[in-house]
């Protein structure tokens, strides 16, 4: 834990985004399984109890939207971004995500059990609660974004990197964290497993408060 672990070098691809998209302003009243939306703008709105499957938003902005009571299993987002949205409880388990942005949005309680994310970022978002069960991410950046008491339990990390987010309670137990840099984080009260952290890189501090995982006492 405390020797010279190679740090990730993560870079991620940014979504294609036509240009003048804003000009495609549309609204979305419902969505049913199978659905595919291309090339739209949607803004200043809110989408609400939906429930579909297998539903594919492809090269979408979606600006100040609130999602509420949505279910999307198995969804499909290709060249997304969301903006200042709310996306608070939304049951997105199974979806496969591709070159994403997060941007200032709420993600509290958001169910990705068994998502797969890809070129993703999630930025400046506020996303406590947040199920992220089983996962799958692949060149994937968290940001400066709240992810307290939130569950990555299980999960498989590749080429993914946090910086200056909040982890505190969250369970990371069942997860490999080897190469990735936790040091400008808050992980105090973090679940996990002694053969996870294996490889993970913290400051000195955190690595007091991981030792207690290992049973060493440290006499001051």
């Amino acid at each position: 834990m405390m020797n010279k672990t190679k740090k990730q070098v993560v870079k991620i691809q940014k979504p294609k985004i036509i240009k003048d998209i804003e000009k495609n302003h549309e609204k979305i009243i419902n969505i049913e399984d199978e659905d595919v939306f291309r090339e739209i703008y949607v803004s200043n709105c809110t989408i609400e109890k939906q429930i579909a499957s297998h539903v594919c938003f492809d090269k979408v902005v979606f600006k100040n939207v609130v999602f509420k009571d949505i279910t999307l299993n198995s969804l499909e987002l290709t060249d997304v971004i969301f903006e200042s949205c709310d996306l608070s409880n939304a049951d997105l388990s199974g979806a496969i995500i591709h070159r994403a942005e997060f941007i200032n949005c709420k993600l509290m309680g958001i169910n990705l059990c068994n998502a797969t994310l890809q070129n993703t970022l999630i930025k400046k978002s506020k996303c406590p609660f947040a199920y992220m069960r089983f996962i799958l991410m692949k060149q994937v950046i968290f940001e400066d974004s709240i992810f307290e008491n939130s569950n990555f339990q299980d999960s498989n990390f590749t080429k993914v990197e946090f910086r200056k987010c909040n982890f505190r309670l969250s369970q990371m137990s069942g997860t490999s964290l080897f190469g990735i840099d936790l040091s400008n984080c808050s992980i105090e009260g973090l679940g996990i497993r002694i053969e996870d952290i294996r490889g993970v890189i913290v400051s000195p501090i955190q690595a007091v408060d991981l030792a207690k995982l290992l049973g060493i006492v440290i006499n001051s």
